[in-house]
């Protein structure tokens, strides 16, 4: 059958313009990380859900897009498909993080002039994959299983929700699918509450690869089980409450303190169980009214994935930086912080016209 047979159902553009939204977020994150001291006070303190968030809405739309087309699809098309949508910016973004990789040395990565460059290219061969690497293979110092880009942990949980998907739960009735997703809701609320929160999950090791295991089986399972069960309305101006819903939950202040940290486990869970698929429900819900609507709900979901593959190698430069510069305060860190946010999703889209979208066209033609 004709590959671009796949492609031909409609889009959700809500969909795609709040994973922009989140994919900003998750950069400003990472920028506002390095001038805390810790969990409790990060400023932009539950910007690590949004992984959660993209899990639930890669589960969504996987469903959406191919529960109905198993008859005429077979598991080794839906891979080549989704090798095809990830892999390139995966290759680009961890040889940026080679590129920037000596850039950061700095006390917080004792490792990092003394790792030579056939080890250093060694680590981006096996990140090119998504593969992780042990932590004996460890270039950086921080437990990271892509060490040159970071972010790359959550695309690896991806993969395995995709296989898990392709191979089995694809076939799942509506009440299988559910006692699962129940079960993986209970595991997820066990992990926020006796944790504190869920963030974790990018090291290569048992109680670490047990974190990024029950952050995907929720949301992604979830999200499949709302593409079968949801019945979308018709919402008025859905995107704007649906992104205020979004930057509501992951701009919220860390809650409980040292002192109650089930508190926090509390609302992560409430807000990954509950709140998230309502946001999903909402979004596959709202209408588009103007032209211009839609050009930013496209704009923003088309720079969403290249924008959270190359914002962290800049990232490691500004975190040593600071970590070089101790005392640096917000004041002093904001105009890098923003020159970097700006810089970022401009190469975000010029890597997705340039590189990821003409690469994806190459990929089409020799594997359709």
């Amino acid at each position: 059958m004709n590959n671009n047979s796949l492609s031909s159902k409609p889009h959700y553009p809500i969909l795609d313009g709040l994973r922009g939204v989140a994919a900003i977020i998750v950069v400003t994150f990472h920028l506002a990380e390095p001038l805390g001291t810790g969990h409790l006070d990060i400023l932009v303190n539950h910007g690590y859900l949004a992984v959660d968030f993209f899990f639930l809405l890669s589960g969504f739309v996987i469903g959406y897009a191919y529960d109905d087309r198993w008859q005429k699809m077979s598991t080794g098309t839906f891979f080549k498909r989704r090798i095809e949508r990830l892999q390139p910016m995966v290759v680009l973004g961890m040889t940026l993080g080679a590129i920037g990789f000596y850039f950061t040395d700095s006390a917080i990565w004792p490792l990092v002039h003394t790792v030579p460059i056939w080890k250093m290219l060694l680590v981006m061969l096996i990140g090119y994959t998504v593969l992780p690497v042990p932590v004996s293979m460890d270039i950086r110092g921080w437990e990271e299983m892509h060490p040159l880009n970071g972010v790359g942990w959550s695309l690896f949980f991806e993969y395995i929700a995709n296989i898990l998907y392709a191979i089995g739960i694809r076939k799942f009735s509506k009440t299988a699918l559910g006692i699962l997703v129940l079960i993986a809701a209970i595991a997820l609320a066990h992990l926020a509450i006796t944790n504190g929160d869920v963030s974790g999950g990018w090291t290569l090791n048992g109680e670490q690869v047990r974190v990024g295991i029950t952050r995907t089986m929720y949301p992604f399972f979830a999200g499949l089980l709302l593409s079968r069960i949801a019945k979308p309305a018709r919402i008025r101006n859905a995107v704007l409450w649906c992104s205020l819903l979004v930057a509501l939950v992951l701009y919220m202040p860390r809650i409980g303190g040292a002192e109650h940290l089930w508190m926090n486990g509390v609302y992560e869970s409430v807000c990954i169980i509950l709140i998230f698929p309502l946001i999903v429900y909402l979004g596959a819900s709202g209408v588009i009214h103007t032209r211009t609507e839609g050009r930013i709900c496209k704009f923003l979901g088309d720079i969403s994935y290249p924008l959270y593959l190359v914002h962290f190698p800049w990232v490691y430069i500004y975190t040593a930086w600071i970590s070089n510069h101790k005392g640096v305060t917000i004041v002093q860190a904001w105009p890098y912080a923003l020159l970097i946010l700006m810089g970022s999703i401009i190469l975000a889209y010029a890597c997705l016209k340039w590189y990821d979208e003409p690469v994806r066209r190459w990929l089409r033609k020799k594997m359709g």
